[in-house]
């Protein structure tokens, strides 16, 4: 019984309620005239917003009755030398707008006009009651040239074989209008571009875009973007041409050779060295092994350093046979921060290096640009004698007649400054060993 009379109060809620509604969207009308008179246009929409010269589009105006009574209206027209109605016969029969209520006309028009604004009028009349009490309204409609921009904002200096970079395409929609179904489309030959074709949607009138593609040439080419987009219901395109210049990377990676000492033993080689990155960037993954005629064996056939930092250096061993030292290629093989891999060939002149026994020299440096994937640079290092020195066999602290990089370089001057710190400590305490041993 309770659920019954609270649903009984919901409904007579309702009820009340109603009417109030209907007074407040309506103005009580003593005659049809009067009605007709409470006809009005109450808004209206362009598509597009902004109207490229000599475009089609569409033009939607609403009329409201805010009189309590229904109003047939008929004869709706949009007037104006430069907007054409292409679908006027659709407005042929009469409308009956009821008390309250819209009505919405949609008009497909052309406007055969360029740069500027104009003012086409609407007019609509009640079926019954004369021109005299017709409804008018002046529309403004903006038609504008101005096109949407496409350029690359971003993009190396130059391009190398076999290496990815990165551009960006901007757009920028300088109308004031919004630009709808926004789609960039790359293409061009001999190159590698992801993704081939990115869909944007829309750009807000004043606004704009990046959009970055991913770019791996293999000749020297150009790269086409092409932009297309809607204003309305109109396509339209623009595009941007990259020209691919291919030429030498300036941020790479530059491995140069240098401290090259050899050690001959049963028939086989180990050379040492140490490879500088003289570069802009850090090299990733570095790989050195000897290519022919040498041939590479262990336990040194490759040397893995790893991560190379730019201006920095590290330590490496190769072993390997060879029949003639005078052109021993060194391969130098390593990636960058996005994982383009780099080879580059050094060919070493290790005649004056070959001695008898452990015996070593000293090469002077081998220098020269990397190059992409699947290409080779090739440098001779010159050779100058320097038995002793550091990295050769015949030196003081030297261990195998091989050095290491870095911290390991000072690990002999550590252990003989070690073994001097002992040996005065030992000096300045010899009466009180002395005593020791005489006691026992």
């Amino acid at each position: 019984m309770k659920r019954l009379w609270i649903i009984l109060g919901i409904l007579f809620v309702l009820i009340c309620i109603a009417p109030a509604g209907a007074a407040i969207n309506t103005v009580a009308a003593t005659n049809p005239l009067d009605a007709a008179r409470l006809v009005y246009v109450s808004g209206y929409e362009l598509n597009p917003s902004v109207f490229y010269p000599y475009e089609t589009g569409t033009i939607t105006v609403d009329v409201t009755n805010a009189a309590n009574a229904s109003v047939p209206v008929a004869m709706p027209t949009l007037l104006d030398p430069k907007v054409y109605v292409l679908n006027k016969d659709t407005f042929n029969t009469k409308t009956v707008i009821g008390p309250g209520a819209t009505v919405s006309y949609s008009f497909m028009v052309s406007v055969d006009a360029t740069d500027g604004t104009y003012y086409p009028l609407f007019t609509v009349s009640p079926d019954i009651y004369g021109e005299e009490n017709a409804v008018h309204s002046t529309l403004t409609l903006k038609v504008d040239s101005t096109d949407v921009r496409s350029s690359i904002s971003k993009k190396p200096d130059t391009f190398s074989i076999s290496k990815k970079d990165t551009v960006n395409v901007s757009v920028v929609n300088p109308r004031e209008g919004d630009i709808t179904d926004v789609l960039i489309v790359a293409s061009g030959n001999g190159s590698e571009i992801a993704p081939s074709e990115k869909y944007v949607g829309s750009i807000a009138a004043g606004d704009s875009v990046e959009v970055p593609f991913d770019i791996t040439p293999h000749q020297q080419s150009d790269v086409t973007f092409n932009v297309s987009f809607r204003n309305g219901d109109n396509e339209h395109a623009t595009s941007v041409v990259l020209p691919l210049n291919i030429g030498e990377d300036k941020s790479a990676a530059v491995p140069v050779i240098n401290n090259v000492a050899l050690v001959s033993s049963s028939g086989s080689y180990t050379m040492t060295g140490d490879v500088t990155n003289a570069g802009v960037t850090d090299a990733t993954g570095m790989i050195l092994s000897v290519g022919a005629p040498a041939h590479a064996v262990e336990p040194y056939s490759s040397y893995a350093i790893g991560a190379l930092a730019s201006n920095d250096f590290s330590s490496f061993t190769l072993t390997f046979t060879a029949s003639d030292l005078s052109a021993v290629p060194v391969i130098i093989q390593w990636k960058d921060s996005v994982g383009n891999t780099f080879t580059t060939t050094k060919t070493l002149d290790l005649q004056s290096l070959s001695g008898s026994g452990s015996g070593s020299s000293r090469s002077g440096s081998s220098g020269g640009s990397s190059s992409g994937t699947g290409s080779t640079t090739t440098s001779s290092a010159s050779s100058r004698a320097g038995a002793g020195g550091p990295g050769g066999g015949g030196g003081l602290f030297s261990f195998g007649g091989s050095r290491g990089g870095g911290l390991s370089a000072f690990y002999p001057l550590i252990a003989g400054a070690g073994i001097l710190i002992i040996a005065i400590i030992l000096w300045m305490k010899r009466k009180w060993i002395k005593a020791k041993f005489r006691k026992q």
